[in-house]
C-alpha cells in the first residue's frame, strides 16, 4: 500500500472553516457570550465542534469518549467564560481547556505517564498515552486496511506528537495558526512537525509505504 505523507486519513472538514476569519469570529462569539448571548455561545460551539472532537480523539482515541470530553470542554468554557480576556484569540484559550479536560481523564484512567526530558529533542516535558484497548478509532477510521494501520502507529506517538500532528494533518493549520494555538514561535511548530513525522514514519516502517509529501 502506498500513500503520500501528507495524506493523513483524518482532514478537516472542506469548508475551509478555519483560519484567521474563523478565529476572529470565535473571538467575537466568545466575547458576545461572555455578555450573556446565549445564541453567540450557541454559534461557537456549531463552528468549533468537529475540530474539537477530532483533536480530543487524536489524544484519547476512542471516538465515544472524544465525543463526551469536547463537550465537555465547551461546558467548562461556558463556565468559564467571565475569565475571558476582551480581545484575546479565543482558540488558542480553547485549545488549553479542551487539552488540560483530555489529558486530565488521561490521567484518571492511569493512561497518561511522563516521558524523561531526553526523550524530545527541545528538552520539554512530554507524556506517552498508554493504548486503550477498547479505544476505537471511529467509522472514518474503520474505511480502509491502510487506515487502520496508520492510527495503530499514531497510538504510539507521545502525547505532544499527537498534538502537533492532528493540528497540522487533521486540521490542516498553517505554522502560523498552530504557534498561536500552543503559544509558540513558528519556528518551534517546524521543528516539532519535523520530529513528530520522523518518529510516525519509524512506527510506520515496514507497514505503509510513504511516497511524496513534504515530509
Amino acid at each position: 500500500m502506498s500513500v503520500p505523507f501528507d495524506g493523513f486519513p483524518l482532514k478537516r472538514r472542506a469548508d475551509g472553516e478555519y483560519g484567521e476569519d474563523v478565529e476572529a469570529r470565535a473571538s467575537a462569539w466568545m466575547t458576545r457570550a461572555k455578555q450573556g448571548d446565549e445564541a453567540a455561545f450557541d454559534a461557537l460551539t456549531q463552528a468549533l465542534r468537529e475540530r474539537a472532537l477530532r483533536l480530543a480523539q487524536g489524544w484519547v482515541g476512542s471516538r465515544e469518549d472524544a465525543l463526551e470530553l469536547a463537550q465537555e470542554a465547551f461546558l467548562k468554557t461556558y463556565r468559564a467564560r467571565d475569565t475571558f480576556r476582551d480581545g484575546e484569540p479565543f482558540l488558542p484559550w480553547f485549545h488549553r481547556i479542551l487539552r488540560n479536560t483530555c489529558y486530565s481523564f488521561l490521567r484518571g484512567k492511569k493512561r497518561l505517564t511522563p516521558r524523561s526530558l531526553s526523550a524530545h529533542e527541545e528538552g520539554e516535558s512530554d507524556w506517552d498515552i498508554v493504548d486503550d484497548t477498547h479505544a476505537e478509532p471511529g467509522a472514518a477510521l474503520e474505511q480502509s486496511e491502510r487506515a487502520q494501520v496508520f492510527w495503530t502507529a499514531f497510538k504510539r506517538l507521545s502525547a505532544r506528537d499527537r498534538e502537533i500532528l492532528a493540528l497540522r494533518h487533521f486540521e490542516e493549520l498553517a505554522y502560523a495558526d498552530i504557534a498561536r494555538a500552543l503559544e509558540i514561535p513558528e519556528g518551534t511548530v517546524m521543528s516539532r512537525l519535523f520530529h513528530a513525522r520522523a518518529r510516525l514514519r519509524r512506527a510506520l516502517e515496514g507497514k505503509l509505504d510513504l511516497d511524496g509529501g513534504t515530509a
